[in-house]
């Protein structure tokens, strides 16, 4: 855990058991239990399984969030805290995340030609997560495009035309930017006619989640000094000393995402205008 913007405030080997051998014991919610480095004791009140995380609140209240692991003390003993294992059964979904009438026992459609690239790791599994149904029924393939700068060349292989069409989702797209001049330029090319460039406007697609959905009135501004990912990391007090602990933040993200209605408008418009343009009878 680190304080905003600040210095990590688990900075030592806290994964090191210490005061004997550590046992391991699930972690439940309304457990006691002292997190060894800190002296700190409270009551289990939180866990994140996403993030490998739990929250401790003392008998005044104040709360401290942790990583799971060893560290901990339980009944006088040292303990290794692993998340309870709960199963529940699925209800049958009657829509799509998007929304859309949920379609039993349709066999997806042979893939089109035409396609849609979307920029960053993350956009793309948002994408799927929410589409997903969707897009395998229209048979449209979802592929993973690196950069922005790297969409020129790709588009010279895929070779666009009035069967091959292109939508492309991109960070960013905002007058001036570097992602608005690319895209103007491919708008004026010779395959312009055969590919939308769409883009939202957020810093990262994580803020297209709605930060409701994560317990904030409003994304945090992070300065620019920061890593962007890493700063909301640190304002939330998430680990973020590495891409793994980025990856798991995102994980829990994405978490808090089960339909369209947990996302900006900025970026469903944007995602079903693409859909469409790729799947509009020529």
């Amino acid at each position: 855990m680190s304080d905003r913007y600040g210095s990590d405030v688990l900075a030592g080997d806290w994964k090191k058991p210490k005061n004997g051998r550590a046992v391991e014991t699930p972690a439940e919610l309304g457990a006691v239990v002292e997190e060894v480095e800190t002296d700190f004791v409270g009551e289990i009140v939180r866990i994140d399984r996403d993030l490998h995380t739990l929250t401790l609140e003392d008998r005044k209240g104040k709360r401290r969030t942790f990583p799971l692991g060893p560290g901990f003390w339980l009944e006088g003993k040292p303990v290794i805290l692993t998340p309870p294992v709960t199963r529940t059964a699925p209800a049958k979904p009657t829509r799509t995340a998007s929304g859309s009438v949920a379609v039993d026992n349709v066999k997806a459609r042979v893939a089109r030609e035409s396609r849609i690239f979307v920029e960053g790791r993350h956009d793309a599994e948002l994408v799927e997560k929410i589409w997903g149904d969707d897009l395998r029924i229209e048979g449209v393939v979802v592929e993973y495009l690196g950069g922005v700068d790297d969409l020129a060349d790709h588009l010279v292989s895929f070779k666009p035309g009035p069967q091959r069409r292109v939508g492309v989702l991109v960070d960013h797209l905002v007058k001036g930017s570097k992602e608005a001049r690319i895209a103007e330029s491919i708008r004026r090319s010779a395959v312009g006619q055969h590919v939308l460039i769409v883009g939202h406007p957020f810093i990262d697609v994580w803020q297209a989640v709605k930060p409701g959905r994560l317990g904030l009135e409003a994304w945090p501004n992070v300065p620019r000094s920061i890593e962007w990912k890493k700063g909301i990391c640190q304002h939330m007090g998430w680990p973020h000393r590495d891409q793994a602990d980025i990856a798991r933040a995102w994980k829990h993200i994405l978490g808090r995402v089960n339909s369209f209605g947990d996302l900006e408008p900025a970026l469903l418009g944007r995602v079903e205008e693409l859909i469409d343009f790729v799947t509009e009878p020529v």
